[in-house]
């Protein structure tokens, strides 16, 4: 059986015993420059520099710019998103930013306010999640 081509980043987090994670609840204020996967279910505020892939929960919010390797946004972002590689963005995502990356996906329900810009020239791709609804 094939494996689902989105949640590449749940794959690699469940693969790996590096991940850093903000716990829900938790606040962490201050820029971060971290390797490896990073997972938030609370919030941040301040830039971000990561040199992984980063988890944005549907409850997750980070408040700064933010760069990653890849990246599955489904919580709040207010900055700009800078992502190298692959991006999905889910139906309960909100970012208020620019948002570049090589691919991006995107679910029905989503809201970006602001540009969007596939640096791979491929087309933006729109998909129903069905793990969640708003």
């Amino acid at each position: 059986m094939n494996e689902p081509k989105r949640r590449f980043l749940e794959r690699a987090i469940q693969a790996s015993a590096t991940a850093t994670f903000i716990a829900a609840e938790s606040v962490f204020v201050g820029n971060i420059r971290a390797r490896g996967q990073f997972v938030v279910f609370g919030e941040v505020q301040g830039d971000g520099d990561l040199q992984g892939g980063l988890l944005l929960s549907a409850n997750g919010r980070w408040h700064g710019n933010v760069r990653a390797e890849e990246a599955v946004v489904a919580g709040t972002l207010s900055g700009s998103l800078i992502v190298a590689g692959k991006l999905e963005i889910g139906c309960t995502a909100v970012i208020r930013g620019s948002v570049t990356a090589r691919t991006i996906a995107i679910a029905k329900g989503a809201i970006v306010d602001g540009e969007i810009e596939i640096t791979s020239g491929a087309p933006l791709l729109q998909f129903e999640e069905r793990r969640a609804g708003r």
